[in-house]
């Protein structure tokens, strides 16, 4: 009888430790971010007044990244390729948002393989209306916010059929109409700010 009490106890006990790492890993970041209190949303289509990261008349789209965030480790890829295949049309920027630690901008350029401006400004997150990282924020000609939000309803970015930062800039590019997205685009996921944790 106490043999069976011990192995009922130890494969609770597995299960419990389990279920704390899938949490930990993985259903935590599935939930949208929790909205700040003393948030001042942004609404698509204000004027963006960024006078630090404008260069030339290109749009321009801003990833906003947390080295220490599992779920913007996953999308550098995908941010990379978006880099490389739209970066001679798109003036692409990196705002690092992490209060705990110091990085470097040659450090965070070596990660996304681009040598594209990073800035380590919270008030860039605040003016566009970002509050978790990753995300999305795409300004057109005139500086207008025409997308804040997910790169894709999927952790690695691999669904081609919500690839919404890509579906964004695409439409932005053809001048047609800003394609309507459905919440999983437009609701942060990932990890809060100001310390960039869930």
């Amino acid at each position: 009888m106490l043999k069976k009490l011990l192995a009922a106890l130890w494969f609770s006990l597995l299960l419990l430790a389990i279920s704390a790492l899938f949490w930990q890993n993985e259903f935590k970041y599935s939930l949208p971010t929790p909205i700040p209190q003393d948030y001042h949303r942004i609404a698509l289509g204000s004027k963006i007044d960024l006078k630090c990261c404008i260069t030339d008349s290109r749009p321009i789209f801003i990833h906003f990244f947390n080295p220490d965030c599992p779920c913007s480790r996953f999308n550098i890829p995908h941010v990379s390729g978006l880099i490389k295949k739209y970066g001679d049309r798109i003036n692409f920027k990196i705002v690092v948002l992490n209060k705990e630690k110091n990085f470097t901008i040659e450090e965070i350029q070596e990660k996304f393989k681009a040598k594209i401006p990073v800035y380590f400004d919270q008030g860039i997150a605040k003016s566009c209306g970002v509050f978790s990282t990753p995300q999305a924020v795409l300004l057109d000609h005139s500086q207008n916010l025409y997308y804040r939000g997910n790169y894709n309803k999927t952790r690695y970015c691999t669904n081609a059929d919500s690839n919404y930062a890509q579906m964004a800039i695409d439409s932005l590019l053809k001048q047609t109409k800003t394609p309507s997205f459905d919440a999983l685009a437009l609701r942060a996921y990932g990890c809060s700010l100001p310390k960039c944790t869930k």
